[in-house]
């Protein structure tokens, strides 16, 4: 099978080059992506998926489908394709999308033969406000069996963990005043901004060791002979699991309340982004692709990645079996993610070499989820244990 799945990513791969090019070439920030998820839908429609555009109302998201006419389990990638200010696609994105919709297109040309459904989610905004959050809360992968995308990198690693995230704004709101002639009438903002610093500095002490909490000033004042009457500051909290999250996010609260009491500044608490949830990895899922991987030769892919990053892919895992590994694409490890030099990786012989390993063993996995019913219940039974 392995035979016939390269064949045909190979069949497609132009196709592929081009697409990955283009939106290297047009790089776009997240719900910007039009030109991007536009590609994406015209190359999807070129093979024959039904698309749903502007999908949940997402202006730059969309499903794309492909039913059978056997019954079988409904296999879906999800595509990424948002960049980073300034440098462009420095996280791979145009690489990972492509990627996906490749896996999922060489997947279609099978199930006329083996049964089921493939489905690609395109899912804006991997890098602020996750499209597969609402996607999650709207139900999107309500009837998928398994979910699975695979993350550019420098070198191959298993599907791991992320960290749960919460993106809180504390908004501290005082009263101007003259800050040498008449400090008295004044309440300063900023001051509560510094002092929720300082309790969330002496909080470190008391969080489990895999929690991060880190910030920054958005706004702090106008002028030094002003008293501040509004700062801003932003924070993530993240944590390894979301049961936590809540806990910790309520202490680092507390400390912004406890500042707003101490300065006489009133406070407001909103969330300036979505929230993600950590990433669950469905072993069972996560070994058949890894052996996949394998049979194709690649070497060691079975490390576990340490990351202590968070990912929207996180709350997809909470509804659905899913994976998130990794695939090199320089094996360089002084090229650091959300570089220039990665961005550019994304372009190389050995990139696209890596791709099409990557796809075919996606689309290998699917295969074997579609035709192994045995394989199936046990990443059920799995996923199922892993809620309780």
């Amino acid at each position: 099978m392995i035979e016939k799945i390269n064949d045909i990513t190979y069949s497609i791969l132009n196709d592929l080059k081009e697409l990955n090019e283009y939106i290297y070439n047009n790089p776009e920030l997240g719900n910007e992506e039009f030109k991007s998820s536009k590609a994406h839908i015209e190359l999807l429609k070129k093979y024959g998926f039904q698309v749903e555009e502007e999908y949940l109302g997402i202006k730059t998201g969309f499903k794309a489908y492909y039913k059978s006419k056997k019954e079988g389990p409904a296999i879906s990638y999800l595509s990424e394709y948002d960049a980073l200010p300034k440098i462009g696609h420095g996280c791979g994105h145009n690489l990972l999308g492509t990627t996906s919709t490749g896996a999922a297109i060489v997947l279609k040309h099978l199930l006329d033969d083996i049964g089921g459904t493939v489905v690609v989610f395109g899912t804006p905004a991997e890098e602020t406000n996750g499209a597969k959050v609402k996607m999650v809360e709207e139900g999107a992968f309500e009837g998928i069996d398994v979910a699975m995308l695979a993350h550019p990198s420098s070198t191959y690693s298993k599907s791991g963990t992320s960290l749960a995230m919460e993106a809180i704004q504390f908004t501290f709101k005082g009263k101007a005043s003259h800050a040498a002639s008449d400090p008295d009438k004044g309440i300063n903002a900023l001051d509560a901004v510094i002092m929720t610093f300082n309790s969330i500095n002496a909080l470190r002490e008391h969080i489990l060791p895999s929690a991060r909490i880190h910030g920054i000033i958005r706004e702090g004042g106008k002028a030094a002979n002003i008293v501040p009457d509004l700062a801003i500051a932003q924070f993530y909290v993240r944590t390894s699991r979301k049961a936590y999250l809540q806990k910790l996010t309520e202490k680092v609260k507390n400390c912004a309340r406890g500042a707003a009491l101490a300065t006489g500044a009133s406070l407001q608490i909103s969330n300036y982004e979505l929230g993600y949830d950590d990433l669950v990895t469905n072993e069972t899922l996560s070994e058949i692709f890894t052996k996949n991987l394998k049979s194709q030769g690649v070497q060691n892919p079975d490390n576990i990645k340490l990351t202590f990053g968070s990912v929207d892919m996180g709350n997809v895992s909470h509804v659905c079996p899913a994976i998130h590994p990794y695939f090199g694409i320089h094996g360089d490890d002084s090229i650091a993610a959300h570089t220039e030099e990665f961005r550019d990786a994304t372009l190389t012989d050995k990139a696209y070499e890596n791709m099409i390993i990557t796809i075919n063993a996606l689309v290998n996995t699917g295969v074997q989820v579609i035709q192994n019913k045995d394989l199936l219940e046990k990443i059920r039974e799995e996923f199922n244990a892993s809620k309780n």
